[in-house]
């Protein structure tokens, strides 16, 4: 096959950026797609079979244009860029980074990273319910959390609502020391993480003291009518088919809720149903009700838990198609 070659200019002071650490950003490049790269002042030359030329200027393009927009380019991105690749959708990437939904305490913005985020967030501003299913790293309820603090800071709700059942991680804890509240909270720790990060630990605090951001257990949901209210359901697949109906029906007038959760990842014993399960079957046609589902590709922690979710990933449907011995 003969060999073609593109050029491409880079700003220079974006170089530093797009090519990483020790250039480790287009080395990922170079080996992933089978081309050369040569850097010649602010001319990126790319050589190989012209299908992964193109495909590798495409790539460069996309990551300067999230350069050329103050973001710092991750191994994340180039991950995403080259699993985008394939799919033809490498223009997509850019796209991404128009929509921030807030800023955190510190200043840095959330947005989405991936195409399941944004869809993810889009269903949310649409939808009066949302299923957000998909594994760890996904962002599922770091995205609801921002969208419920954008919603109180706006005025669009009186107050926030974060809730997950209270059910241990395949470990037996026994006897917590301390009165209720010091019992539950270490199964709310990742919503109060949240909740700082975004909010800063005095704002958190301050409206939690006058009731506007409550964190509590699936079971104190029972008996409630919840109006005017952004409501976010974590660890959904830890419910029972029971405390999933009981939460949906409490929803009101003016509110919202994020149910999320992930099917890999149930802590209910084994041959009991997970509430999640049922609700996706019962719900699916029903009107203002979407389900977003995301997969490996959407996971935008270290880029060494994506490789650990598609190896589970892979290894569970293995097993599950492997014959039973009679």
């Amino acid at each position: 096959m003969s060999t073609v070659e593109r050029s491409i200019n880079i700003p220079s002071e974006h170089i530093a950026n797009v090519f990483g650490q020790f250039d480790c950003h287009v080395k990922r490049i170079e080996k992933h797609m089978n081309v050369t790269m040569i850097l010649r002042d602010d001319q990126l030359k790319v050589m190989g079979n012209e299908h992964n030329v193109n495909a590798s200027v495409e790539i460069i393009e996309s990551l300067v244009a999230l350069a050329k927009r103050g973001n710092q380019i991750t191994e994340q991105n180039v991950n995403y860029a080259l699993s985008l690749s394939v799919e033809h959708k490498t223009n997509e990437v850019v796209e991404l980074d128009k929509d921030i939904v807030c800023h955190t305490i510190n200043g840095k913005p959330v947005k989405a990273k991936t195409i399941g985020q944004k869809q993810y967030l889009h269903a949310i501003d649409k939808h009066m319910i949302v299923f957000g299913v998909g594994p760890a790293g996904t962002g599922k309820t770091y995205l609801a959390m921002a969208k419920a603090i954008t919603a109180f800071k706006n005025n669009e709700i009186n107050r926030i609502i974060l809730t997950r059942p209270a059910i241990e991680a395949g470990e037996k804890l026994g006897f917590l020391p301390g009165d209720l509240q010091s019992k539950v909270d270490p199964y709310l720790r990742p919503l109060y993480d949240a909740l700082y990060e975004i909010m800063g630990a005095e704002s958190f605090l301050k409206n939690m003291e006058k009731g506007l951001i409550e964190v509590a257990p699936l079971a104190y949901m029972r008996g409630r009518t919840l109006d005017n209210a952004f409501i976010v359901l974590d660890e959904a697949q830890n419910t029972t088919p029971a405390q999933m109906k009981m939460f949906l029906t409490r929803i009101g007038f003016g509110s919202k809720a994020i149910i999320t959760g992930d099917l890999s990842q149930k802590d209910i014993p084994k041959d009991a149903t997970s509430g999640l399960d049922v609700a996706l079957k019962v719900l699916k046609n029903v009107d203002d009700i979407a389900v977003c589902h995301m997969s490996s590709q959407d996971v935008v922690r270290h880029p060494l838990v994506q490789k650990i979710v598609k190896a589970y990933d892979d290894y569970e449907q293995k097993t599950t198609k492997k014959p039973k011995r009679p």
